[in-house]
């Protein structure tokens, strides 16, 4: 910063060359495709259909609208766009709007570059400082966003068609930047005239005052596909005027949303019992969620956000870390048991299509986790291969599975049926290898077991009944 310019003529003197910020955004993506550059960091699932509309529109200096349903990272590669802006660009000092040096644009800037000429003052402001976001409300007004006569300044004598009684808004602030509007169908009407007549003119209007102002702007938006479509909730023009609009998705395989959920989940706990995770518990969680994005029971038109597995995932790696902390055991291993609380961080993430009656949207999330169990469970295993288990329960046996129960007193309750400990051994060095030896290794046993029992509950194998203690298995 103490080498770079610091008056007009020191900026005139470097050679500094002035460029639109689209011309800018479209100068730096070009050069970091050229280095092979990843474009946006730790999102992921979207570089063969997402990234490739989003470089193709900032390629052609396109205004952008990220089209997609909630929790598909759309705000957030939005926010990753500051990335292409160059690291610093000089202002005129003091300039509310970030005046270009080599050609203010407001009459502040003009006049202070007329007064002071080549020793103008220079400021340098970074990537941060040239984005702003707004989130569309009921309450969003045309002064939040163009801005508003200040009548302070009208008081002191200054006439209202002076751009000196004007106080900028969002938009203006935004010149020589990105402004992003979240969940654009949200405004009403008479401001999204405002934002088309911004994006047409790239001018602004002020309480019918039009001030000249050629604001240069990259415009980026969010919305909900059926908000979007539904032409009461935008108005047609400014749909013509956004340049791409790009589509974003949930992820395409169960795979992909178990690597984001691993990414964002907060695992790197400090506890005294480190949680480990099963590779089939990672799994069940991710299903629960693909189950709800498939489920007639679901506004599919809302979606069902990633932010669900998060949250979930997170819960059971809670509740495994509670019963260890409680038990006293050194190490927690999660299993299905511990999807018993699952509803507390799905609740509000899934919207139901149907009558939403007390306790519903519980009853239907532990619907998706039994069918979620079932689906890992066939992946793995067959029914047949248990015939003992099924045999102990038909001969009058009783197993009771809580979540509160320990690793030890859980898998000794198993010694009673035949050959079961044995497939447990032999089935975690095939389902959790890296957990399958050591101090994880009960843990792994005891999470296969639950998964077994709970997968011959899916087939109608087995019965099983709520009680105090947890599930009770029988016939």
């Amino acid at each position: 910063m103490i080498d770079r310019p610091r008056t007009l003529g020191q900026l005139r003197e470097s050679g500094y060359e002035s460029v639109s910020v689209k011309q800018e955004m479209r100068r730096n993506l070009l050069a970091k495709l050229q280095q092979g550059d990843e474009l946006f960091p730790g999102i992921l699932g979207f570089e063969q259909t997402v990234i490739p509309q989003i470089v193709n529109g900032i390629l052609s200096r396109h205004d952008l609208l990220f089209l997609g349903l909630r929790g598909q990272g759309k705000t957030r590669m939005l926010r990753m766009l500051t990335e292409l802006l160059d690291e610093t660009i000089p202002v005129v000092a003091g300039s509310e709007i970030n005046d270009d040096p080599l050609a203010p644009l407001s009459k502040y800037a003009r006049d202070l570059v007329a007064e002071k000429g080549d020793d103008t003052p220079i400021e340098w402001i970074g990537r941060d400082q040239r984005y702003h976001e707004k989130l569309a409300t009921p309450d969003v007004t045309i002064a939040d966003l163009i801005g508003e006569i200040d009548l302070i300044k009208h008081a002191e004598g200054r006439h209202l068609a002076n751009e000196d009684v004007m106080h900028f808004g969002l938009i203006p602030r935004s010149h020589r930047g990105i402004f992003c509007m979240n969940e654009l169908p949200d405004l009403s009407p008479k401001i999204q005239v405002g934002l088309f007549n911004v994006l047409e003119e790239r001018d602004i209007q002020i309480r019918g005052f039009t001030v000249r102002l050629p604001l240069d702007l990259c415009l980026v938006f969010s919305a909900n596909p059926e908000d979007y479509t539904n032409r009461g909730r935008i108005v047609t023009p400014l749909k013509d005027r956004i340049g791409s609009v790009i589509r974003t998705h949930y992820p395409l395989t169960r795979e992909l949303g178990m690597q984001i959920t691993d990414d964002n989940a907060w695992t790197d706990r400090d506890s005294p019992a480190p949680v480990h995770v099963p590779p089939f518990m990672k799994q069940i969680v991710e299903e629960v969620s693909r189950l709800a994005r498939s489920s007639p029971h679901v506004n599919q038109s809302s979606g069902v956000s990633v932010r669900m597995s998060i949250a979930n995932y997170e819960n059971m790696l809670s509740n495994a870390e509670r019963r260890a902390v409680l038990l006293g055991e050194p190490v927690a291993v999660a299993r299905p048991s511990d999807l018993t609380h699952i509803a507390a961080s799905a609740r509000g993430k899934v919207e139901l299509a149907m009558t939403e009656e007390t306790g519903e949207e519980d009853r239907l999330l532990h619907r998706f986790v039994e069918e979620a169990v079932k689906n890992i469970f066939d992946q793995h295993f067959s029914a047949k291969q248990f015939r003992a288990i099924v045999e102990f329960f038909e001969n009058g046996g009783r197993l009771t599975v809580a979540d509160t129960a320990s690793t030890d007193d859980f898998l000794g309750s198993l010694d009673g049926i035949r050959n079961f400990r044995k497939q447990l051994a032999s089935s975690s060095a095939d389902l959790a290898p890296e957990l399958s030896s050591g101090e994880t290794a009960s843990g792994v046993q005891a999470a296969i077991a639950e998964l077994i029992l709970d997968g011959l509950y899916a087939h109608n194998r087995l019965n099983k009944t709520a009680k105090d203690a947890g599930m009770q298995y029988g016939m």
